[in-house]
């Protein structure tokens, strides 16, 4: 026997007010990384176009 739909009970101001801070807070993480994913791959094609002279390409760990 199938269910029959029910309402949802109504959102409270408190409810709607953290949501709507919560996506806020996830839009600007999101935009923060994909600026930071952005200059990381533009700083990374620089590197393979041409190479610092007499500086390492990127810091390496220590070998020991």
């Amino acid at each position: 026997m199938a269910k029959t739909p029910k309402s949802s009970p109504p959102k409270s101001a408190l409810a709607k007010a953290r949501k709507a801070r919560r996506r806020l807070l996830l839009l600007g993480q999101r935009l923060a990384i994909r600026k930071e994913k952005a200059e990381r791959s533009e700083k990374h094609a620089g590197l393979r176009r041409r190479p610092r002279v007499g500086a390492p390409r990127t810091r390496r760990a220590s070998r020991r």
